[in-house]
């Protein structure tokens, strides 16, 4: 793999101006984006040391003096992470209490004891309307402590911010050691590193041993970094000689000076950006609000026409409020937001049961609705665990699937010859062990090891094929050269019999340089030739190109007769080597690759029948990204990308607009991205389907994530960084891996995957397709029931016939019958097509659309009404009340003077018997209410499938048919409940003539749903699929 180039700092210098007024000069006229949207732009890694301690006033040798780190301390403040201001809970809890439907509630409450003390000034009887205030009154307060318990569930960003924060470091002032509270470090500070610290503050290198730093949280590698002393890259996030403030330092030791500090420092950036990006409102939350909207202009509406037409019927104020706070409670579901509630909790209770953990309930319904994915490689679509991929040796090539698997390539390599070699070699030129802890009883894969990724991935393969401490014992080490940035290579010397063995590995075009011969498959040693060395470089290429960390090996047998038993070898530096560096035998290559997850290709391409988009952003070398892209199936076979043609050319290309021959995925690097305005961004994203960002930064991919939303997307990202944080928190649904996952990652996540499997994504996008679609019915099955509950109120208003449907009996439907039914529409099983339908538009397909309202309140609702005043004018007409009789009778009804009321055959009513009488018919529209409504259970259980074809094996929904069974009789037949509910016990033959109206709803819906499917796409589905 071509190495990086280490660029001076005179000449990084010399090209800084122009790159960095270019980059001020636009972010400066980008009012779009907030100054922590950009990326650090800083010379202080970059500028001459002797100017660095000049502009910090420091020393490189003493550091700073006690008396100006003191004064610093106090000008810029302590070496912290400044926390956000937070919405004091009382205020989180009022606004729960009294939002959307809640509001409309809350004057329905008070509308009810307004109307009770008007009464009691008035004399008029009012009974009942102090419980109806009530009930209103407990329904609000537990949507509202609903509400409160999902907000109480938001991330606290900061708090795992804080934890990553190391305590103490060392520091030099005045020449001397100490040391410090890290939060006492000042710019200018000089600090020492050393193997195991974290790094207490952002700095620059300028002297080191050895030096590397875990970055991956930070900057997506996967790989330890090296660190030098001098810059490599105008980019402080690409040059060599930083180290970020927390980031891991697993090998050598250094000293740098302190050029940042607290909030201005890399993790404060991504701190302060995390807390400030404001979250995206989820799509049902907006489908919610878009709901209580239209619900809360209809119920208004609605309401003040029927508080007008009763004070022009009738100038009574007491009854023009009663019609109005029955409008308002007919058409207000008041236990949406409980229902919604525990739909999204026992939809997140299944996914946790795959390995979904739902933080936020609203994600649940919003993984559904993802349109794009953003995923980060590293931990994420790959296992964040080097592997060895393949060996070369004796000019041929082996391959390997993850190394738990190896079986009959075991047998096979044991057969060569050669093989035997290049195993011993890479056993004994190896730093990393196995702890102590990690007996031969645990699985290999499962033991902990001391060392870095790459060294890691080679023993655990190693110890596959033969255990690598019977090797170790019988090769004892008798000296080492550790690899380092300058040499490029690490060299270890063992004992033999009677001789000692050289083994020398690193970069491959760095190992060529000392060899002369090379080892044949059967084990012998030949001249090595220009063909051999032009086969070599051909291997290299090609593993390199597959995205691989290819690392070459020799080795060189020293004479016992020269080199005797207690010879002393001398590494400390080349010019005084005492060994040949000379004649070696190239042995083979051994490359390693960061592989997909299991289960991650399938998943992806479940993704693009789905109709989702996968997008990698990594901040990993383009070559590895565009491997693992096409490993894992981002990047479909077949596709070349710009940067495959370029790479192979290799010319130049700029990616910055669409090519004249567009190909058919696209590779771009944070590099070109810098040089990209919005609309190119935006350009890239909606004319590929294929897409890999590679080598970016926190800031770009918040740029990503937003450029997709920018275009309408619905996004989800994933990822289990640091660097991953503000674009999960941005995004509409932030994904972060449980077990390598950062803290921070999963605290600015809305869901986490338990088992850090990219496939549990597939599982959470079925289930959130399937809440929406189950909410879908839901919904519809509570709206159906309001026409039959507002109807009422205009025929007895404008025809004056007594009120066949009261708010006592709106409240049983609304907050009994219907509840149970309602939730259990959230069991209700996926129909076929949820998987293979395209992500829906939230521009169109609505949670409530008009197609919704019209075959609620148009179709079924007026049909449940027909089927209730049905009912309502039989029962007085069996009772001597002809309908026609009725009309204008309401006014001498409700009178309580008039005790001789004559109905259609000359029968007089007491005041108290026509009552009895009126609240049987009342009980029966509500019977007829209840009966038709369970039949719209049935009905909304699919929205296209047949009856037949869906099955009625939903416990849950079969629970709530006996649920509502059992709760009407209750409310008929309980002694007492007449007084409170005005129900009266009804005789069994009134169930039935509800019945007819009833069948049809359901032959009605089978035969619009068999359209539907027979005819996609015609008059029928475009009218009534909702």
């Amino acid at each position: 793999m071509t190495e990086i180039q280490t660029i001076s700092a005179k000449n990084l210098w010399s090209n800084l101006n122009n790159s960095l007024s270019q980059s001020i000069k636009r972010r400066l006229t980008d009012r779009e984006i907030e100054s922590l949207h950009h990326e650090i732009i800083t010379t202080d890694h970059i500028i001459p040391l002797q100017d660095l301690c000049a502009k910090l006033n420091t020393d490189p040798v003493n550091g700073l003096t006690e008396k100006e780190a003191k004064q610093l301390l106090k000008k810029h403040g302590p070496n912290v992470l400044s926390p956000p201001k937070q919405t004091p809970e009382w205020i989180k809890f009022l606004l729960c209490m009294f939002s959307g439907f809640a509001a409309l509630l809350w004057i329905c409450a008070i509308l009810c004891f307004v109307l009770l003390f008007i009464g009691y000034l008035m004399n008029e009887e009012q009974t009942g309307i102090e419980w109806l205030g009530l009930i209103i009154v407990l329904i609000c307060v537990i949507s509202g402590i609903f509400a409160y318990i999902q907000e109480s569930k938001n991330t606290k960003v900061m708090d795992s911010f804080k934890k990553m924060v190391p305590t103490f470091a060392t520091t030099i002032r005045d020449g001397n050691k100490m040391r410090i509270g890290t939060e006492e470090l000042v710019l200018g500070d000089l600090v020492e590193i050393k193997l195991g610290d974290k790094i207490p503050a952002d700095i620059r290198i300028i002297k080191c041993n050895g030096l590397r730093v875990e970055n991956s949280s930070i900057t997506g590698e996967s790989e330890p970094v090296i660190r030098t002393d001098h810059p490599t890259d105008l980019n402080p996030l690409e040059s060599s000689n930083v180290a970020f403030f927390s980031s891991f330092a697993v090998a050598g030791d250094g000293t740098g000076i302190v050029f940042a500090v607290g909030d201005k420092t890399m993790i404060g950036r991504l701190a302060g950006l995390t807390s400030c990006v404001k979250k995206t409102e989820t799509p049902i939350a907006k489908e919610i609000r878009h709901f209580v909207h239209i619900i809360t202009v209809v119920a208004i509406i609605f309401g003040l026409i029927f508080f007008g037409l009763s004070l022009m019927l009738e100038p009574n104020l007491i009854k023009a409020f009663t019609y109005l706070l029955g409008i308002i409670i007919a058409n207000v579901p008041e236990v949406l937001l409980i229902t919604v509630t525990t739909c999204l909790t026992l939809t997140a209770t299944k996914m946790a049961n795959k390995n979904c953990l739902v933080k936020n309930l609203e994600g649940v319904e919003t993984l559904g609705s993802t349109s794009t994915i953003c995923s980060d490689k590293t931990g994420t679509l790959t296992q964040n665990r080097m592997t060895v991929s393949h060996l070369w040796f004796g000019y041929n090539r082996f391959s390997f699937s993850p190394t738990e698997k190896i079986g009959a390539e075991k047998d096979i390599l044991m057969e060569k010859p050669a093989f035997n070699n290049v195993l011993r070699d890479a056993t004994l030129c190896l730093r990393a062990e196995f702890t102590a802890e990690s007996t031969v009883l645990v699985p290999i894969e499962q033991r902990d090891v001391i060392g870095d990724a790459s060294e890691t991935g080679i023993l655990r393969f190693c110890e596959h094929i033969h255990s690598t401490d019977t090797f170790r014992r019988r090769y004892p080490k008798a000296a080492e050269i550790p690899f380092n940035s300058t040499l490029k290579y690490q060299l270890s010397i063992h004992r033999d019999a009677n001789s000692y063995i050289l083994i020398m590995k690193g970069a491959p075009e760095i190992i060529l340089e000392y060899c002369t011969t090379i080892l044949t498959m059967d084990g012998q040693t030949k001249h090595m030739e220009g063909p051999d060395m032009k086969t070599i470089k051909h291997a290299c290429t090609e593993l390199a190109y597959l995205g691989e960390r290819v690392l070459a090996y020799s080795d060189l047998t020293l004479s016992g007769s020269v080199y005797g038993p207690n010879y002393k070898f001398n590494t400390t530096s080349p010019d005084k080597y005492n060994f040949p560096m000379k004649g070696y035998r190239f042995v083979g290559l051994i490359s390693l690759i960061d592989p997909p997850r299991p289960g991650v290709p399938e998943a992806v391409q479940k993704c693009r029948t789905a109709g989702i988009k996968v997008i990698m952003i990594t901040g990993d070398h383009p070559v590895t990204a565009m491997a693992i892209a096409r490993k894992v199936g981002i990047i479909s076979e077949g596709h070349e990308t710009k940067y495959e043609i370029t790479l192979l050319s290799d010319s130049q290309a700029s990616f910055t607009v669409v090519p004249d021959i567009v190909t058919d995925a696209v590779i771009i690097t944070g590099a070109e991205l810098r040089n990209m305005d919005s609309n190119d961004l935006d350009n890239i994203i909606k004319n590929y389907e294929e897409i890999v960002f590679a080598r970016t930064s926190p800031q770009q991919k918040l740029m990503i994530v937003e450029s997709c939303q920018r275009l309408g997307e619905i996004v989800a990202v994933t990822g289990d960084g640091v660097n991953d944080a503000p674009a999960l928190r941005k995004a509409d649904i932030g994904v972060a891996m449980g077990i390598t996952g950062s803290d921070v990652a999963k605290n600015a996540a809305d869901m986490i995957l338990m088992d850090d499997n990219f496939a549990s994504i597939v599982t959470g996008v079925e289930e959130g397709r399937l809440i929406f679609d189950n909410l879908k019915k839901s919904i519809a099955y509570t709206l159906t029931s309001s026409v039959p509950e507002m109807l009422p109120m205009l025929v007895s208003l404008l025809f004056a016939i007594p009120l066949p449907f009261i708010i006592e009996m709106i409240l049983c439907v609304d907050v009994g019958t219907d509840l149970i039914p309602a939730i259990s529409l959230a069991y209700e099983k996926a129909e076929l097509d949820i998987m293979q339908r395209a992500p829906r538009n939230p521009l169109y397909d609505r949670l409530v659309n008009k197609r919704l309202i019209s075959i609620t309140y148009g179709q079924i609702g007026m049909t449940q009404a027909a089927a209730g005043f049905y009912t309502y004018f039989l029962v007085l007409m069996m009772n001597g009340f002809l309908p026609s009789h009725l009309l204008g009778l309401r006014y001498d009804w409700e009178n309580k003077a008039i005790n001789d009321l004559e109905d259609s055959y000359g029968q007089t009513w007491t005041y108290k018997a026509r009552m009895d009488l009126l609240n049987e018919a009342r009980t029966g529209y509500f019977l007829s209410v209840v009966i038709t409504q369970m039949v719209d259970l049935i009905m909304c259980k699919t929205r296209r499938n047949s009856i037949f074809q869906q099955g009625m094996d939903n416990w849950f929904l079969n629970f709530s048919f006996v649920f509502e069974i059992i709760l009407t009789a209750m409310l008929l037949y309980i002694p007492g409940t007449e007084k409170v509910l005005k129900t009266m016990a009804l005789d069994l033959y009134w169930y039935w003539p509800c019945l007819p109206l009833a069948l049809f709803l359901w032959v009605y819906d089978e035969f619009r749903r068999l359209c539907i499917r027979l005819f996609p796409g015609c008059l029928i589905e475009r009218e009534t699929y909702y």
